[in-house]
C-alpha cells in the first residue's frame, strides 16, 4: 500500500499529475483542487495517497493533506460511491464545507454535485454523519492535547459511553474535565470530573 508519495512534478492533466520518484513516474489522480494548486512541472511535491486495488487495476489517488485523504476513504465506505464519485466531491466541495454539509443534513450541497443524486446524497449523510463528528474529535484533540492526555481522553469517552451516556456528550465532558484536573493523565480524576459535569447539567 502505498501511503506517500514524494517526487519531481512531471506532468499535470485534467484529472491527475504524474511523480517521478527515483526514476519512476507514478500516475495519481487528485481532486481539482489539488491539481489547482500543483507548481510548474519540475518542481518536488508531496502527496498523501490511497491505493485502490481491483482485479485488473491498481490505481493511486493524492491528496493535499491527511483530512482530505480520510474523507476520501470515508466516502468510499459509503454504498454506491466509488473513487470517480468521491473525487467529484471533493473536486467540488472543500473538506471544511463538505464536513459541514453531512454533519448538518445538507442535502442539497451534495444534490449539486455532479453524480450525486438525492438518494445517494441521503446515504452519504445517514451513514457518515457519526463518523465525521469522530475524525473532527479526533482532529482537534490531536491539535490540543499531548499523547498521553489523548489516550486518557478515549478512554474516558470509551467509558462514559459504555454507561449510556451519548458519545457527542461524552467527548465534551471529557474535554472539559481533562482542562479542569491538575493531573492530565490520571483517568479516575477525569472520568470523575466529566460525570460531575453530566450530572449537574
Amino acid at each position: 500500500m502505498i501511503a506517500e508519495l514524494s517526487g519531481a512534478l512531471t506532468r499535470v492533466g485534467a484529472d491527475f499529475v504524474v511523480v517521478n520518484v527515483g526514476g519512476v513516474g507514478y500516475k495519481v489522480y487528485a481532486p481539482l483542487s489539488v491539481i489547482a494548486d500543483m507548481p510548474p512541472v519540475d518542481n518536488e511535491i508531496k502527496l498523501f495517497t490511497f491505493t485502490y486495488v481491483k482485479e485488473d487495476a491498481l490505481t493511486l489517488y493524492g491528496f493535499s493533506d491527511l483530512d482530505q485523504q480520510a474523507l476520501f476513504e470515508l466516502l468510499l465506505t459509503v454504498s454506491g460511491v466509488g473513487p470517480k464519485v468521491a473525487l467529484n466531491i471533493l473536486s467540488v466541495l472543500p473538506v471544511e464545507h463538505l464536513a459541514d454539509a453531512i454533519a448538518t443534513d445538507n442535502h442539497a450541497a451534495l444534490v449539486r454535485i455532479p453524480g450525486i443524486g438525492s438518494k445517494t446524497a441521503q446515504r452519504i449523510v445517514l451513514e457518515l454523519k457519526e463518523k465525521i463528528a469522530t475524525l473532527r474529535w479526533e482532529r482537534r484533540v490531536e491539535r490540543l492535547a499531548k499523547p498521553a492526555e489523548q489516550e486518557v481522553l478515549a478512554d474516558v469517552v470509551e467509558g462514559l459511553v459504555a454507561l449510556g451516556y451519548n458519545r457527542n456528550d461524552s467527548r465534551d465532558a471529557a474535554e472539559r474535565a481533562l482542562s479542569a484536573v491538575a493531573d492530565k493523565t490520571n483517568s479516575a480524576a477525569v472520568v470523575r470530573e466529566a460525570l460531575n459535569l453530566l450530572t449537574t447539567r
